[in-house]
């Protein structure tokens, strides 16, 4: 039998959830606000402390409002701050697998093609990717499967942002390097950046080169 404590436990979540649920975009933001403040930095079991065990099914949502809306950019950057917080919990590899379960992948890639979308939100979406190529091989095979070597390529030759192209360069470093499988496309991908006209993108471009050599 669940505790008192247990039972106010789980109230409060299906109040939470069902506040999130009946908020238009305005309310939905600041419940984002708070969540960021309050959870930046959070490991798994923090979260789920939190969520009284149910922090997947507040993840649901978010992910599933992110699917709904990135082309259009409703609070895109503190929904991809939200997600990135579940993402980069420590011991929370099974937040990562229901990201990418729903296709997150491929919706982070989408974000960086764009062209309406801020630079802001395209780099919140590297660091994204950044967290998935970080959890090992098999997460970087997948992002180029996804062709992201591709998308990342292009958004480093275009981007106006020197802070989003370094975030790109360490991305591509990190696809680069432990992928045998992709390693060649990553290469290619780099030196296919070196005719744009970005001297910023070339010069990145051209370091990472050189690593990877």
């Amino acid at each position: 039998m669940t505790s008192v404590k247990e039972q106010e436990a789980i109230r409060k979540l299906v109040v939470f959830l069902q506040e999130w649920d009946s908020a238009h975009k305005v309310a939905r933001s600041h419940i984002l606000d708070n969540f960021i403040k309050s959870s930046d930095g959070k490991t798994e079991p923090e979260l789920e402390l939190e969520f009284s065990q149910g922090a997947s099914l507040f993840l649901a949502r978010l992910t599933a409002w992110l699917r709904m809306t990135y082309t259009y950019s409703t609070c895109l950057n503190k929904l991809l701050k939200s997600i990135g917080i579940f993402l980069s919990a420590a011991s929370g590899r099974r937040y990562l697998t229901e990201f990418l379960e729903v296709g997150g992948v491929l919706i982070l890639l989408e974000i960086l093609g764009l062209n309406h979308l801020k630079e802001e939100d395209k780099r919140e979406s590297v660091k994204l990717l950044q967290l998935v190529a970080d959890a090992g091989r098999k997460y970087k095979e997948l992002i180029c499967e996804s062709y992201g070597v591709q998308s990342l390529a292009e958004f480093l030759a275009t981007s106006n942002s020197a802070e989003a192209q370094e975030d790109v360069q360490v991305l591509m470093g990190s696809l680069g390097s432990g992928n045998p499988k992709y390693q060649n496309q990553v290469y290619k991908g780099l030196v296919a950046v070196l005719p744009c006209a970005s001297p910023r993108a070339q010069q990145l471009a051209l370091q990472t080169l050189r690593v990877m050599q």
